[in-house]
């Protein structure tokens, strides 16, 4: 079975430095169930291939003790991906997987244009299951079905593919994805699961397996369905859904200050009043939290479909159980993340998301206007945030200090303006803006609002995904 990672940042020789192996050697390592080889098969400014070959000996495993008819001399396992393959990877690309280049450390978490083929991995729930695993991460897939037999088409179809992944990504996080992915698509592990596993797991994918639509399938097949383990590893990784949700202390904070003149019952309805006036239809509210928005758009009759998403179940099962004593069955609640492609949220005439971007890191950013404008690509799309020059107006709120503890960023109006005509020029929208609450004439509104809309007018979701 074979690995290859190409690059096409430039130079793209510096794949060497970070993978830790240099082009123009071939090396080859022992592991305890067969040899690993990494080489590059070009390697020039332009492009360049790293590829690891894993050469398995079936038989040494049964010589080994591995006694599980899984493991008979004629097997899958010297041909597909497996778990092998991600001890290999531990392995043989250790520093690379933990993210250490001493000769240029900038590049660990720079988004570089990469490609990742693996020449067979099993997936007994066909295409939709690696789409399920992979597409929520942002890649690009190409799947190629492996036939039985070519020559036997009798046999019937196979559960092999060869898998092509691109996506402008950090090596590390390449790794990450594949580590804990493959031997989730083989449903296997060739050695024993204990609780060194969760701490595997954890350290591999707290990043982003906590807001992956299929963390628990994920989860169980990792830790081989141990109860115990998958208990406590859902449970620590809910934990992790929307800190800033289960942050009462946070909540308090941001309410107090906000309270006197109820910001957000005035933010929420500006909301509507924009949909409403815009004409909209069918609204996807990201970010949805406890639902609050979600239930005044469903006291209005013009809004014909209403979805409201969100990271936390938490929070969705509040939201749930508030729609349900108002008789809004008609609205839907979906489990997911900004950060994460989605092809549910093509089709919706407009997009919310309000007092979320705050809360993201800078760098992922990049990642959320891509998803919203470019991937879901809804014909309107209203976002508030903050106004960090109106906090000296709250007296609760001490010099310096954020309205909420888990906000990344607060941004000023200039800065927050100079973002959305960024973004409304690279996804071809055009933007406007309003003040939400009462105006300062020096320091503005305490909330500022951007209203997009795309500029041809038409919903057009990329159907590619």
């Amino acid at each position: 079975m074979y690995l290859s990672i190409t690059s096409t940042h430039q130079p793209a020789t510096d794949l060497g430095f970070l993978l830790h192996k240099h082009p123009a050697r071939a090396q080859s390592f022992s592991l305890s169930f067969g040899q690993v080889h990494v080489f590059y098969p070009e390697a020039s400014e332009g492009r360049c291939t790293a590829t690891l070959l894993l050469d398995i000996d079936p038989i040494g495993l049964i010589r080994g003790g591995q006694k599980s008819s899984h493991f008979k001399y004629v097997n899958d396992r010297p041909y597909v991906a497996s778990s092998f393959l991600s001890v290999a990877i531990a392995q043989v690309y250790s520093s690379a997987l933990s993210g250490r280049c001493k000769q240029y450390p900038e590049l660990v978490e720079k988004r570089i244009p990469l490609e990742a083929t693996l020449a067979a991995i099993p997936s007994r729930g066909g295409k939709q299951l690696i789409k399920r695993l992979f597409e929520p991460l942002g890649y690009e897939i190409q799947l190629i079905e492996i036939p039985l037999d070519e020559q036997f088409p009798e046999w019937g179809r196979s559960p092999y593919y060869q898998l092509t992944l691109r996506q402008e990504i950090g090596l590390k996080d390449l790794l990450s994805h594949l580590y804990v992915l493959i031997p989730v698509l083989d449903n296997q592990k060739h050695y024993f699961v204990g609780e060194d596993e969760l701490g595997k797991l954890f350290k591999h994918g707290e990043k982003w397996l906590s807001t992956h639509p299929e963390y628990e399938l994920i989860t169980k097949r990792y830790l081989k369905y141990s109860n115990k383990l998958v208990a406590t590893a859902i449970s620590h990784l809910e934990e992790l859904h929307n800190p800033m949700l289960d942050d009462e202390e946070s909540e308090e904070l941001e309410e107090k200050a906000e309270k006197p003149f109820r910001l957000h019952d005035i933010r929420l309805q500006q909301v509507v009043d924009q949909l409403k006036l815009l004409g909209a239809k069918s609204v996807l509210d990201l970010g949805c939290g406890d639902g609050k928005l979600l239930r005044l758009l469903g006291n209005e009759k013009c809004f014909t479909r209403i979805v409201g998403v969100d990271v936390s179940y938490t929070s969705l099962q509040i939201a749930k159980s508030r729609l349900e004593r108002q008789k809004m069955n008609q609205v839907e609640l979906w489990h997911g993340s900004v950060l994460y492609r989605d092809k549910r949220w093509i089709g919706f005439d407009a997009a919310t998301v309000v007092e979320v971007i705050e809360h993201l890191e800078i760098e992922q950013l990049s990642a959320f206007e891509q998803i919203l404008f470019g991937h879901a690509r809804h014909n309107i799309v209203i976002l508030t945030t903050p106004n960090v020059e109106y906090n000296v107006r709250f007296e609760s709120l001490a010099s310096g200090q954020f309205r909420h503890k888990d906000h990344r960023f607060e941004w000023t109006r200039a800065e927050f303006q100079a973002w959305a005509k960024q973004v409304a020029n690279r996804f071809e929208y055009e933007v406007k803006w309003a003040s939400v609450g009462p105006i300062d004439e020096e320091v503005g509104s305490p909330t500022q609002m951007a209203i997009f809309q795309l500029r041809n007018g038409e919903v057009h979701g990329d159907n590619n995904s």
